[in-house]
């Protein structure tokens, strides 16, 4: 069975660099789907209060043969429940739908600056790994000028952002931000929500290495060091995002994926109003 490598976070703990996002997979299908990735190897598995299937993650996760401690399940805390008591609610409902004891990761989803807020929550976040209820805590969708301001008001640094990023939006300031700071990078939105499936580019760096253009992005990722998530409801969509760690992408490669970067974002930015 094929692996993924381990990124450390600052907390010192250890996530799967590859997991499987379910960001819109329905509660109907989510236990079978988070069934059949730890079966075909996934070890991290990313959702969220918005994505209203946290109870169904923890009853796949329960469900399965994999021991609750080689899954790494991260969740996250969405735009209504800002604020330090409200981040502890909020918490705590996500931790009881899931019902996996300690959290591995829980992130602010949105730093939604118009409420500025996000200080406050980010304290609560260290309140609940200080009281070890979660193993380790970051933030998504973070610009650099939020980063800092962690940084500088408490003191600590999110251990992670997960932020849109794929070849057509490299997030190259954000993750030289990352790269000062010790914030490990993770990718949404990795295969840029399918427009690179008929890139020239892509498609000719897949049929070099035998390769389908999904595993090349998604390979891509791993060599630059991005931690990935991947969502796809389709079992062989499934087994193929996993299957890319038995080959690399040489300089040549990457610099072309390079040159593909056309601040291409598919969703909202950060700063835009909620």
């Amino acid at each position: 069975m094929s692996t993924t490598p381990l990124v450390t976070l600052s907390d010192s703990v250890t996530m799967p660099q590859l997991g499987l996002g379910v960001y819109k997979v329905s509660p109907e299908q989510a236990v079978e789907v988070v069934t059949y990735a730890l079966g075909a190897g996934y070890r991290s598995i990313d959702t969220a209060t918005l994505y209203g299937n946290e109870r169904e993650v923890g009853e796949a996760v329960r469900g399965s043969d994999v021991p609750r401690e080689d899954v790494f399940v991260t969740t996250k805390l969405w735009n209504d429940a800002h604020g330090y008591d409200a981040a502890l609610r909020a918490f705590d409902r996500s931790a009881a739908e899931l019902d996996l004891g300690v959290v591995d990761l829980y992130l602010i989803h949105w730093p939604v600056p118009e409420r500025d807020l996000y200080v406050d929550t980010w304290r609560a976040l260290l309140r609940l790994r200080e009281e070890g209820r979660v193993r380790a805590v970051g933030v998504s969708n973070f610009e650099p000028e939020h980063l800092r301001r962690l940084a500088d008001e408490t003191g600590e640094v999110p251990s992670i952002n997960q932020v849109e990023l794929h070849p057509l939006l490299q997030q190259r300031r954000l993750r030289e931000a990352h790269a000062e700071l010790g914030v490990v990078t993770e990718a949404w939105a990795p295969l840029a929500r399918g427009r690179l499936t008929d890139d020239e580019t892509i498609g000719r760096i897949a049929a070099k290495h035998g390769r389908t253009p999904g595993q090349v992005i998604l390979r891509w990722h791993l060599d630059i060091g991005n931690v990935v998530i991947p969502k796809s409801v389709t079992p062989s969509r499934i087994s193929e995002n996993f299957a890319v760690a038995d080959f690399a992408l040489d300089a040549d490669d990457l610099a072309a994926i390079g040159g593909l970067d056309a601040n291409g974002r598919t969703g909202r930015h950060p700063n835009d109003p909620s």
